[in-house]
């Protein structure tokens, strides 16, 4: 990585690590109910089924993700934990977002009710296990599990601007970059990967590309690739 490319790396990261360029994010809805957790208007399920919901209905436009989450968080009353443990939950064919179906949302609502009857924090579960018994796709020891690194990311970092910290037993340093289509695209224009494959070997280079700038936070350079996003777009409509 050439000098130039590590210090724009830098700016855009610390840049773009600001709330007011997340306001139409799916992070708000998990961010709503962290911020009454120290007044006990919420508990930490709360904002955990929050973020397993928002960051797996997170792909498409974000104006129509936030819109979707939406109708997922009305249908529970704003109150994900009493919702899950309940039972009974909006179970049809009908689309909720995209190709995702209330009836997706019933099962893993299901699963979650499942794995906090037997646990309480959803924190010590392995990305395999949050996989699995989560979100309920099969074991793929090559998938990126984009939705469910972004949703770890949320969690973890601490450092009070845009992700929520709530997460007090994991380490920033052990994250994974959220990757999908479009951070590849962004990852393989800066060089941080000269991989085909958009398989988790790809996800531990970008990260580890990220941790030679930002050794204790790697993470932090997901807001770079925002930054680079935004940056290509401008540059493409100028």
């Amino acid at each position: 990585m050439d000098i130039s490319t590590r210090e724009k790396l830098i700016e855009w990261a610390l840049k773009y690590n600001d709330p007011a360029y997340f306001q139409e994010d799916p992070i708000i809805f998990p961010a709503h109910f962290a911020g009454r957790l120290k007044d006990g208007g919420y508990r930490l399920e709360d904002v955990e089924i929050a973020a397993v919901i928002a960051a797996h209905l997170a792909w498409g436009r974000r104006s129509m993700i936030v819109r979707d989450c939406q109708k997922a968080f009305d249908e529970m009353g704003w109150q994900p934990y009493a919702y899950v443990m309940n039972g009974e939950y909006r179970d049809e064919n009908a689309s909720l977002h995209r190709t995702v179906r209330w009836s997706e949302f019933a099962d893993i609502c299901r699963r979650l009710k499942s794995v906090y009857s037997d646990t309480g924090s959803i924190e010590n579960l392995s990305c395999r296990q949050i996989r699995t018994m989560i979100y309920g796709r099969k074991e793929d020891p090559r998938a990126p599990d984009k939705k469910i690194n972004m949703m770890r990311r949320w969690m973890v970092r601490d450092d009070g601007k845009v992700d929520l910290g709530v997460w007090k037993h994991s380490d920033k340093k052990e994250l994974l970059i959220p990757l999908d289509v479009h951070v590849y695209d962004m990852a393989t224009d800066l060089g941080l990967t000269s991989r085909k494959q958009k398989d988790i070997t790809t996800v531990h280079e970008i990260t580890d590309a990220f941790r030679e700038i930002f050794p204790d936070d790697p993470c932090l350079g997901d807001f770079a690739l925002f930054g680079y996003g935004l940056y290509r777009d401008h540059e493409e409509n100028a």
